[in-house]
């Protein structure tokens, strides 16, 4: 019956409705930037106490071995972890094992290391500890208590049967606080609904969320960019600005924060918007406020939705307003791409050369 198929076709649109919102809370709740985290190195294993003894030696003396140290908890940065998320609140490092017999030393404990992602910022009592820039960096959070001494450390010439023997050492405590800043190459900065996310899709394998509303980004997300040379450049997709992100409006701090990374960025301006230099004036402005210098990196402008007729006037007016160099392009037919994936060569490889006049390696993905 036509009541039965409506109900049912309804049912359906709800799921789907329910099934899309669900995964943009997952997508929210797994992203996370701060962490505050309680580590505590393992404790230290206690001397032994013990004589030798054996027939026929029966006074064979102290031989009561040191104890383990204590295992260090480090901080590891790994490409393959994307978010704090699976950071946990506390951790606390393998404790030393107790000294034996037969001067034998106890076993020190094992490390234990935590997996942060590239670029992650190690705070204490709000001063930067440790930045985790590189895959493999190491950071050690809490060190490890030293072992015990056994009697048999305090054998001496006026002592010969010590009995003192010392217990371990608490490992190192400490209240951290972890901050993630997006390690990427090239920046891609706009106000929202400008096609940022699309652009990234067209030109990587990253999938951002796309959709005709605003902020449908709630989230960096980083593609990569790969070269017949087998050279690739890391491109973030940062959440679009708004007016006065740099007084924390909006999420304006959150998202200010993974562009200081950036090497070089891609300002995106919709050319289907009156006046589209304004854009870039107002996106220039956020940026300085929030640090200084940080709008004067290298750059170029996108000009986005060239497919539209409005757009192709707009585009004339904004070249004869700015210095920057402008390319035309539309993510959505993929129009003019390979001006664009050029351009952002010459910009990586300026990138490198000036890291290697300095005498530092650039990043590598």
């Amino acid at each position: 019956p036509p009541f039965s198929t409506t109900w049912v076709t309804c049912s359906k649109s709800r799921r789907l409705r329910q099934k899309r919102a669900l995964s943009e809370r997952k997508l929210t709740h797994y992203f996370v930037d701060h962490r505050k985290v309680r580590v505590i190195g393992g404790q230290g294993g206690g001397g032994g106490h013990s004589f030798h003894s054996e027939p026929r030696k029966q006074f064979g003396g102290p031989d009561g071995g040191n104890g383990g140290d204590g295992g260090h908890v480090i901080f590891k940065a790994d490409q393959q972890i994307k978010s704090l998320s699976s950071i946990l609140p506390f951790y606390q490092g393998f404790h030393g094992q107790r000294g034996g017999s037969k001067n034998c030393y106890g076993a020190n404990g094992a490390y234990m290391y935590v997996k942060v992602p590239v670029g992650t910022l190690v705070k204490e009592d709000g001063t930067i500890v440790a930045d985790l820039t590189r895959h493999g960096e190491e950071y050690v959070a809490a060190y490890g208590g030293a072992g015990g001494k056994g009697n048999r450390f305090f054998l001496s010439n006026d002592n010969r049967a010590p009995t003192l023997f010392t217990p371990g050492e608490p490992g190192q405590e400490r209240v951290l606080h972890l901050e993630l800043k997006t390690t990427a190459h090239a920046g891609l900065v706009g106000f929202p609904n400008t096609g940022k996310s699309s652009l990234l899709r067209a030109i990587s394998n990253a999938k951002p969320a796309v959709a005709a509303y605003p902020f449908t980004t709630l989230n960096p997300h980083v593609g990569i960019v790969h070269y017949q040379d087998y050279e690739q450049v890391a491109v973030a997709d940062i959440p679009g600005l708004i007016r006065g992100a740099h007084q924390n409006r909006g999420l304006g701090m959150a998202f200010l924060r993974h562009i200081e990374r950036c090497r070089f960025l891609l300002y995106v301006v919709d050319l289907s918007v009156s006046q589209p230099w304004i854009q870039l004036q107002d996106l220039k402005h956020e940026l300085e406020q929030y640090k200084k210098g940080l709008s004067k990196r290298p750059c170029v402008v996108i000009g986005n939705k060239i497919d539209l007729a409005q757009s192709r006037i707009n585009l004339q007016l904004l070249k004869e307003q700015i210095d920057d160099r402008v390319i035309a392009l539309s993510a959505l037919t993929g129009s003019n791409l390979e001006e664009l994936l050029f351009h952002l060569r010459e910009l990586y490889d300026s990138y490198v050369k000036t890291e290697q006049s300095r005498g530092q390696s650039s990043v590598e993905w």
